[in-house]
């Protein structure tokens, strides 16, 4: 490998002095990776002594950053042309401002990363942002939910699925999903198995709300499975036209998937869920994704439109970051303006409003059944097979079915989690979905926190 620094890379020949002031300068900036064990030349020397040195670099990331950057900065061992290194990864902070601790919130604890090098920040651009990083305090983490007894057992199996391990002591203090006091807050009250906060998806007949043709609620639940539900639903409503005359064959879809992704995760983990609830809207021409709280304060539009991440809701911004929904890169904004304008924005103090309009062509081609032969016929034909009819006797070919359907859904669907939603017992889902294997219409992927494939 060939190491130069740049503005995303920074080498170290050992550790030093110097540690604190680089990550912080990421932490400001757009992340980058260190190199422990190869000097600012690119030579690779190698670490003397590794274990020294990870808890040198521990001690930095506990004791000598604030606010604490633990999650974000990742240490790993590495090897090159046979020598030890460490590289240590460190990710765009979530707070707007971050310093070495001994020397606060100074031009000497606070820092940029300018080119290849370090720079200190103004008085006035830390002022800027220590007034940003006060104003953005996580209303979620101090208001209280309005339930009182709580489980959690899905958002710990997204836990679990994407590696990480779990400790029930301290799960919940970890994730933050307490008051002060002890009590539940709003951000648990999200994260749990079962709450009573909608989340609507509502289709619209015309291209205003005069009238409406479906209004579904994917709430009630852990808002990251609420999420996955959510885009579910706009991948079904995403109608492809498919040009065969030509080789590669070409296709075309109704609206940019990657663009609405990035409306919904924003509407989620942007949205002032102390106000109420994201709204996401179709109508005959267009999608709309409405969220409250307009930007976050000390935000500016300009900011806002080069990409320059200021969460409003740190905590839950930190689990959709676990659960890589969301890689806090800044990239989202300038995607969905690439492909639609500043004009998709309407940006308010109170609210968001993203507009996503559909591709001409292919509306033409479809006429006024956007949706309808789609993602709600699967949906539909599960509930109607089993869903409403817990422990009734279902055909084999109909079974497949429903499971192929809710596989097409949540390729990460467990076959307990297929046995409850179709009513049916566990060991038949088994048998079912061994059948489909052995035909090669499904595949497992990675093993059991893997996902399944739909092959046929």
């Amino acid at each position: 490998m060939i190491y130069y620094e740049s503005e995303i890379v920074e080498l170290k020949e050992s550790v030093n002095e110097t540690l604190a002031k680089e990550m912080v300068a990421f932490l400001n900036s757009f992340g980058g990776t260190i190199y422990i064990g190869v000097t600012d030349k690119g030579i690779v020397k190698g670490v003397n002594n590794v274990d020294k040195s990870f808890r040198q670099i521990s001690d930095v990331i506990t004791d000598s950053i604030e606010p604490s950057p633990v999650g974000l900065i990742e240490p790993a061992f590495t090897y090159d042309k046979e020598k030890p290194l460490i590289r240590i990864t460190v990710k765009k902070g979530l707070r707007p401002l971050y310093c070495i601790k001994k020397h606060g919130y100074s031009p000497a604890g606070c820092f940029l990363r300018i080119g290849a090098t370090c720079k200190s920040m103004s008085a006035d651009e830390i002022q800027r942002r220590y007034v940003q990083n006060l104003a953005n305090t996580d209303l979620m983490i101090s208001s209280v939910g309005n339930t009182g007894i709580l489980s959690f057992n899905t958002l710990k199996n997204y836990y679990y699925e994407n590696g990480y391990h779990i400790e029930d002591e301290s799960f919940e203090d970890n994730l933050k999903l307490h008051t002060t006091d002890g009590h539940y807050n709003k951000l648990a009250e999200l994260m749990s198995d079962s709450n009573m906060v909608p989340v609507i998806v509502v289709k619209f007949q015309g291209k205003d709300k005069t009238s409406i043709s479906q209004r579904n609620d994917y709430g009630g639940g852990c808002l990251l499975f609420t999420y996955e539900k959510i885009r579910n639903r706009f991948m079904s409503e995403n109608i492809c036209k498919s040009d065969t005359t030509v080789r590669p064959r070409r296709d075309r879809y109704l609206f940019d998937m990657s663009a609405v992704t990035e409306a919904i995760v924003n509407a989620f983990v942007h949205n002032d869920w102390t106000k109420s609830q994201p709204l996401f809207c179709i109508f005959k021409d267009r999608l709309e994704i409405f969220s409250h709280g307009g930007l976050p304060a000390g935000q500016t539009k300009e900011d806002f439109f080069k990409g320059i991440s200021c969460p409003r809701n740190d905590a839950l911004m930190r689990i959709f970051n676990n659960m890589h929904i969301s890689e806090h890169t800044g990239h989202g904004i300038p995607l969905i303006v690439r492909k639609y304008g500043k004009k998709a924005f309407d940006i308010t103090d109170d609210h968001i409003n993203v507009t996503i309009p559909f591709d001409q062509e292919v509306l033409k081609s479809v006429g006024n059944n956007v949706g309808n032969r789609v993602g709600n016929k699967a949906e539909s034909s599960v509930i109607n097979s089993a869903g409403n009819n817990e422990g009734s006797y279902i055909r084999d070919d109909k079974i497949e079915n429903a499971i192929i359907a809710l596989i097409l859904k949540d390729q990460k669907v467990s076959a307990k989690k297929i046995s409850e939603k179709l009513g049916v017992t566990s060991r038949t889902v088994e048998r079912i979905i061994s059948r489909l294997k052995n035909q090669g219409v499904l595949e497992r992927i990675n093993g059991t926190r893997g996902y399944w494939l739909v092959k046929k």
